[in-house]
């Protein structure tokens, strides 16, 4: 992929899981695991709508809308398990966005900013073999509100020491695009990229 940052440019974002690791089919696939033993369903369609909320928003909207009550910690804790126990070796890069990173790794700082518990987004990029490249790793639960609030995004800026407006955003989730306009940075939709 051949992309040049724009002029104002001093650092770049990344969400993790479906814009720098090929991992929501694994991510699926604990939900459905996990769910399915407590009684919930969680439609295909609904999990990749919902793409960027925190687990335990999740679990909660689909145990309210199911009328299904869960501890929901425990069914979030459980549901990490699951994916780590997972392959990770299935999991695949995002060439497009994965290429973007490698090219820019030594120039700019770059941080990872998702939605996803920090111990999943380590092992995913692990599973790559890229998380050195990023100076941090920041999820919803360490900056305070979840996508689409702006907190991951700039909380990932600061982390990088760059002004959230001198920024560039990577990302393939509605939720997360919304974040990080609102942050006040350039948001790339990595969506078109991969079709």
């Amino acid at each position: 992929m051949n992309w040049t940052p724009p002029a104002h440019c001093r650092g770049l974002l990344f969400d993790c899981d479906g814009t720098l690791v090929d991992s929501m089919p694994l991510h699926y696939r604990a939900w459905c695991t996990t769910l399915n033993r407590h009684g919930l369903a969680f439609p295909e369609t609904q999990f990749y709508a919902w793409a960027g909320l925190p687990i335990a928003d999740i679990i909660a909207r689909l145990s309210a809308a199911q009328g299904i009550d869960v501890d929901i910690d425990a069914v979030a804790a459980e549901r990490d398990q699951c994916f780590h126990s997972l392959s990770t070796c299935a999991m695949q890069p995002v060439q497009p966005v994965v290429e973007i990173a490698r090219a820019h790794r030594q120039v700019l700082p770059m941080a990872v900013a998702t939605g996803s518990t920090h111990a999943s987004a380590s092992a995913s990029l692990e599973a790559i073999g890229i998380l050195p490249w990023f100076a941090a790793v920041v999820s919803s639960l360490d900056a305070g509100r979840a996508k689409p609030a702006p907190d991951v995004f700039l909380a990932a800026a600061r982390a990088i020491g760059v002004p959230a407006d001198s920024c560039v955003a990577f990302e393939d989730g509605d939720t997360g695009l919304e974040a990080a306009r609102a942050a006040g940075m350039l948001a790339i939709d990595i969506r078109p990229w991969l079709k």
